[in-house]
């Protein structure tokens, strides 16, 4: 195989009318028309990204103002709202059940068969203070007992934290749960307690310290 000569090569550059410096030229040209070469993405054009947020807004606006808490049936033509509020049945809780399930708070205390821990944590079975007054369990469970307490001819002296204002906020219909649970629960005689009853001594009483024993043995 024959090897080309150099000087051949430069010689039909030469015919052709080329020279080193003319194709340095062309070939800078060419460079300058080409963007730079640069790693990453190009920026989302302004106007397209406005776009878009635009339609991202409108719709958000229309699905909060038309949602209708997402119920299936808000869609169906045929229904009608004010004729569910009107036929809906009104919902039943059972209090004892509620009750039950809200002392799961209270077990760690006073026990899931509600018999304390002797000499720490008294016991709701045939306590006179949770077959007694209404008045009083109600004011215990808003407002704490603090100081010592005869409950069954034993002393216990702890504490028990507010479930009302100041507390654990419960509200009066759970306040009403679980000491109807307690109230009725192992053998218990305690009449129910309506959210009612609890609303109206949780307005008499407000937010206060925890009660002392001697405070709550002067109401009946």
């Amino acid at each position: 195989m024959k090897t080309p000569d150099p000087r051949e090569h430069n010689t039909r550059i030469e015919q052709a009318g080329a020279s080193d410096e003319s194709i340095q030229d062309v070939h800078a040209i060419l460079a300058r028309e080409k963007p730079e070469p640069h790693e990453g993405y190009s920026p989302m054009p302004l106007f397209v990204l406005g776009f878009v947020s635009a339609i991202i807004f409108i719709g958000a606006i229309y699905i909060v103002r038309h949602r209708a808490g997402f119920d299936p049936l808000a869609y169906d033509e045929r229904y009608d709202p004010s004729m569910a509020a009107t036929n809906a049945a009104p919902v039943k809780v059972d209090p004892i059940a509620e009750g039950k399930k809200l002392f799961m708070t209270c077990a760690a205390c006073h026990q899931p068969t509600g018999q304390g821990v002797p000499g720490v944590f008294p016991p709701l079975v045939k306590s006179e203070w949770v077959n007694g007054s209404e008045d009083r369990v109600i004011r215990i469970l808003l407002n704490g007992l603090s100081g010592p307490v005869k409950v069954e001819g034993n002393t216990y002296n702890n504490a028990m934290p507010a479930f009302g204002p100041g507390g654990y906020g419960w509200s009066d219909e759970k306040i009403s749960y679980i000491l109807t649970y307690v109230r009725q629960e192992w053998g218990n005689t305690g009449a129910p307690i309506t959210p009612e009853k609890v609303a109206e001594i949780r307005k008499a009483v407000g937010q206060r310290k925890p009660w002392a024993a001697e405070e709550l043995e002067a109401i009946k």
